[in-house]
């Protein structure tokens, strides 16, 4: 895969990675990881595609200086600029965890016309479901936002997130989730701007449910397809059948087996889903 950048307006540096040639298919993938979430989808879907995987703010090799807001609205504008630039004004896009929750936030706000949206599990409009993986960056927040106390929280944090996590986040205990684990700490320890960052993110992050979607859901004119896993913890299927009696024009697809790391459970099952709704 090809590795690009994008600059946004307000100097903002997002890193992405792009593959296959046909119309663009931008994937974001959930917090604390990377675009590497999504990198078994590529051999399956670059034959049709042009696969576009960023990292997201944060993560990988995205901006980490500390002197954006981080906020959930500031995210959803320049992952909309970012879509919009890379793969048109009516791009095909897709995410899961927050990546999903910052494309649907930019739909419903306007600032991105998807032709067709695909949002994998996610907290939607529903409060978020306490998770083990969550737990570490929200108790080290406080203190990575205080100077001398910022490289100890980002080293603690890589400590936290250990290459066997990954294997627990799938339901089929695929070993090579622990490289996706691994990638996504590399440049962790030591850090201080990150951590700072990383601080200002989970303290402005929404913490409760955002009931405002349920409204909202009525206004979005894209495609949508819900492409769940049955064995998601965090993510229950509930939320989906929802959204989905909401959604004007919607389909839900669940895929058996599979957990929160659905893209390497069923790499080829998510890949006929994405290509079967995307084209």
């Amino acid at each position: 895969m090809k590795l690009r950048l994008y600059h946004h307006r307000d100097g903002a540096r997002i890193a992405y990675r792009e593959a296959g040639v046909g119309p663009g298919l931008c994937l974001v993938h959930s917090a604390a990881l990377s675009h590497r979430e999504f990198a078994p989808l590529v051999e399956h879907l670059a034959d049709r595609f042009r696969v576009v995987l960023p990292d997201l703010p944060l993560h990988g090799d995205s901006e980490d200086r500390p002197r954006h807001p981080y906020t959930q609205a500031w995210l959803a504008e320049v992952m909309a600029a970012f879509c919009r630039e890379t793969c048109g004004p009516h791009p095909i896009v897709g995410g899961h965890g927050a990546g999903a929750e910052i494309l649907l936030r930019a739909t419903v706000t306007g600032q991105i016309a998807p032709s067709r949206l695909v949002l994998m599990p996610n907290r939607l409009h529903r409060p978020p479901i306490r998770s083990r993986m969550a737990v570490p960056l929200r108790a080290l927040a406080p203190a990575a936002a205080l100077p001398g106390l910022d490289r100890a929280a980002s080293r603690a944090v890589r400590l936290a997130y250990r290459p066997e996590h990954g294997m627990k986040l799938t339901a089929r205990g695929n070993p090579a989730a622990r490289d996706l684990l691994r990638h996504a700490t590399a440049d962790v320890a030591g850090n201080a701007n990150l951590a700072r960052s990383w601080s200002r993110w989970v303290r402005r992050w929404p913490g409760g449910a955002q009931s405002d979607l349920l409204e909202a859901y009525g206004r979005i004119e894209a495609r949508v397809l819900l492409l769940w896993a049955d064995r998601d913890r965090y993510h229950p299927l509930a939320g989906a059948e929802e959204a989905l009696d909401l959604l004007p024009d919607a389909q839900l697809r669940v895929l058996p087996g599979t957990g929160f790391l659905i893209a390497y459970d069923d790499p080829v099952g998510v890949a006929r889903e994405l290509t079967a709704f995307c084209l």
